[in-house]
């Protein structure tokens, strides 16, 4: 039996593994802590799927900084984006003179991205720049700035480490593959 039949994942590919994500991570983490030296830096997570890869990266950034959230969908329960852009959960602090890292799980089409980059320069920050777990150049709809990418991806859909189908798979520890098959 193999690994993901064992943990009754028949159906999945593991696509990018636990070490190798969080070798990237820490190199990210490194990359901001250099870029954001002597800033007033918050990170806003897009959740829900910002979540794991968002606490590991906080780990990895040795300045002191602050945390906050934006819930957003465009997914609901589908394996594509509707196009529809709704937060359903807004910050808790102002972020005005701020530097501002975006932290998303995963950058597709970019007409999410492009709508919360909108959103967020109204509230005035110092800076916005853009980190993103994963991205997936074949889905690019429209032209948004990444300025820290772990990996990019193909055209596949993806679960785990944060990235779910349906709210599940998130806690896996790997991003893997979900087949059209198993959706």
């Amino acid at each position: 039996m193999d690994k993901m039949d064992a943990m009754g994942l028949s159906g999945v590919t593991e696509l990018i593994p636990e070490e190798k994500i969080l070798e990237r991570v820490a190199q990210l983490g490194h990359e901001i802590t250099s870029d954001y030296k002597g800033k007033d830096l918050i990170l806003i997570g897009v959740l829900k799927g910002c979540f794991l890869f968002m606490a590991d990266l906080c780990r990895n950034i040795s300045l002191p900084l602050s945390c906050d959230f934006l819930g957003v969908s465009s997914y609901g329960n589908r394996t594509s984006t509707s196009g529809v852009i709704r937060i359903t959960s807004d910050l808790t602090r102002p972020i005005e003179g701020k530097d501002v890292l975006v932290v998303e799980d995963i950058v597709d089409t970019g007409l999410t991205m492009n709508y919360l980059l909108e959103n967020l320069s109204t509230r005035k920050p110092k800076s916005i720049k853009v980190c993103t777990l994963l991205h997936k150049p074949a889905r690019q709809m429209v032209s948004t700035p990444i300025d820290y990418l772990g990996f990019s991806i193909d055209d596949v859909f993806v679960i785990g480490y944060g990235l779910d189908f349906q709210n599940r798979y998130r806690n896996l520890r790997f991003i893997g593959i979900k087949t059209q098959d198993d959706r």
